[in-house]
């Protein structure tokens, strides 16, 4: 039995049930998945402050978790606290957006990403440059819903969403798209035939490599930039992530 993690950063419970039951619906035999919810920040991640803050709440909250696990999957869009996640656990640690970049790059020369909330744009195309992949990206569109909104009313959203990705493939020459969101999880297998391309579900992408790399059971880092933190004292944080960071 594979024991997956799935972390939401945000504090709105209904986008963790809704990342947890588009997982489920994509899990191997064998994997058994739960899903933790940001304790205090934004509830939704819209802008560059909420994502700091939800940096902190995705530590928060694999500190605070007391279940077995072979993986963990950040299951936000853009990654808020990824490689800090990486650095505190002893198991493998898999980005929505990572994960999905990735994989888009095994399936085509470029890619784009389609998600909700304008301020996305920039936050993305930032995110792809820091992995060096700035010329495999075709193109951020964004629609004006955010993901909170298209999570509420998913069919309200759907022609946007499929005009969003068709300018993707014809005028920007995307031969994949993501779709990014956690509230836009479950939706590319009901847009994929509205699309001349490809659509990757981030929640797919995310899963499929946690399940991999969990079956491979890799060492924890004990040196380099992802290894466990020298111990430091903090002030004003939960106890279990106080006790984390003092860990050796």
């Amino acid at each position: 039995m594979t024991e997956i993690l799935l972390i939401n950063p945000n504090t709105t419970r209904s986008i963790t049930d809704l990342v947890l039951r588009t997982a489920r619906g994509f899990a191997a035999k064998g994997t058994r998945l739960r899903a933790a919810t940001g304790r205090f920040g934004p509830r939704y991640i819209a802008s560059r402050v909420g994502y700091a803050v939800a940096g902190h709440a995705a530590v928060d909250a694999l500190a605070n978790d007391r279940g077995t696990k072979d993986a963990v999957v950040l299951a936000c869009f853009g990654d808020p606290g990824l490689a800090a996640l990486k650095e505190i656990a002893d198991v493998p640690v898999v980005g929505m957006a990572d994960a999905s970049i990735l994989q888009a790059c095994a399936m085509g020369d470029r890619f784009s990403i389609v998600t909700g909330g304008e301020r996305w744009k920039s936050m993305l195309e930032e995110f792809v440059a820091g992995h060096g992949l700035s010329s495999r990206l075709a193109s951020v569109r964004t629609v004006a819903p955010t993901g909170a909104d298209i999570a509420r009313n998913p069919k309200a959203a759907m022609a946007l969403l499929a005009e969003g990705c068709t300018a993707c493939a014809r005028e920007d020459g995307a031969d994949v798209v993501i779709l990014g969101g956690a509230g836009l999880a479950g939706l590319a297998a009901k847009l994929a035939k509205a699309v001349e391309v490809p659509l990757l579900d981030g929640v797919a992408c995310a899963l499929s490599m946690a399940e991999g790399l969990a079956g491979q059971a890799p060492r924890k880092a004990s040196v380099g930039s992802l290894s466990r933190p020298a111990p430091v004292d903090s002030i004003g944080l939960s106890p279990a992530l106080k006790k984390t960071l003092l860990a050796k």
